[in-house]
């Protein structure tokens, strides 16, 4: 007996009617005053893992209770703080535990190191669903596991930049976190996902939300300016700017924290650490598109370019042939 493989068009729709459900209901309760509950975003690759590490690092050294939560599929936010070491993720691990008849425990999920207490939500399989809709149910799960009645100064949630998913988007349209920090460079890319979370925020915001951005950590600082330009811009302040520094690169790649009072970066990690604690949640002005391809030098971003409007004939090719015309057309006489 074979079974048949499985029909491409079937699952192209599948996939299709899933992003198209309305998105579950997740139970919000009020957080303590005491907890702040901050969403940090930034575009993929631009240093948000590392950033947090060590700034959770910072804080815990400070005598702050401190858990963070990695909400990228990839489930890399982890992977600095422990030495490079995979973490099981909630939504495998709560897969798993299903299976066979079991329930998830703290201990499954949730690890600590030096003061820091860490998981990852993680994501479905490749090809296997929405990467948002797997952060909601990892949310889900996160309430069942007591989530609400925990005990923190602070927890810090990584988030994808891409905030026109309706999961990554959740802690700003849900309320669910007081504040948000992005983090960006002195590239156009970055800045393009940072204004697209402050353009969320806004949007959020008109509908009667209560969530702010705090300010922006420019990481891989080369000097160039334009993210500080970018900030003054959208009227946000600049939590801490981290150098584009071959050592810092070294470390990163070698997992090694960097955020302690024992090292040089100490300091720098010690500030970030009190400005992300004391910086209010304001409502940034994004930039529209022209605004944000004015931070940079035409020459850098293609801003002076003339767009030319393309023909029946260059999209025909070879194929373009001389269209019959119902003109009269008189011999010469």
């Amino acid at each position: 007996m074979t079974l048949d493989a499985p029909n491409i068009k079937d699952i192209d729709q599948r996939l299709r009617d899933e992003a198209n459900e309305p998105l579950d209901e997740v139970p919000v309760t009020e957080p303590t005053k005491k907890t702040q509950i901050i969403a940090i975003y930034g575009k993929g690759g631009i240093g948000k893992s590392f950033t947090l590490a060590n700034l959770s690092n910072m804080m815990a050294e400070q005598g702050k209770r401190v858990l963070l939560i990695g909400c990228d599929p990839k489930s890399d936010t982890t992977s600095l703080l422990f030495g490079g070491k995979a973490c099981p993720t909630i939504i495998e691990t709560s897969t798993a535990k299903k299976l066979a008849g079991e329930e998830v425990q703290i201990g499954d999920v949730c690890f600590k190191r030096n003061g820091v207490f860490a998981m990852e939500l993680g994501g479905p399989e490749v090809g296997r669903g929405c990467g948002g809709r797997g952060i909601i149910h990892g949310f889900e799960l996160l309430e069942k596991l007591g989530f609400h009645d925990w005990d923190f100064d602070y927890v810090l949630l990584d988030f994808l930049g891409d905030v026109v998913c309706g999961g990554f988007g959740l802690p700003i349209a849900r309320d669910m976190a007081q504040k948000v920090i992005l983090v960006g460079s002195n590239d156009l890319q970055s800045l393009y996902v940072a204004n697209n979370v402050c353009s969320a925020v806004e949007y959020f915001r008109k509908l009667g939300g209560n969530v702010g951005v705090a300010g922006l950590v420019i990481n891989k600082d080369d000097g160039t300016g334009e993210a500080q330009n970018f900030a003054k811009a959208v009227d946000i302040p600049i939590l801490a700017a981290i150098p584009q520094d071959e050592e810092l690169r070294r470390k990163s790649a070698n997992y090694q924290i960097v955020g302690t009072k024992e090292g040089p970066w100490g300091e720098l990690f010690a500030g970030l650490a009190d400005a992300v604690a004391e910086a209010p949640p304001i409502r940034p002005k994004p930039l529209t598109n022209d605004g944000l391809l004015g931070l940079f030098a035409p020459e850098d971003v293609g801003a002076d370019f003339e767009l030319t409007p393309a023909t029946d004939a260059d999209m025909r090719g070879k194929n373009a042939k001389p269209k019959k015309s119902l003109e009269v057309v008189y011999d010469d006489v």
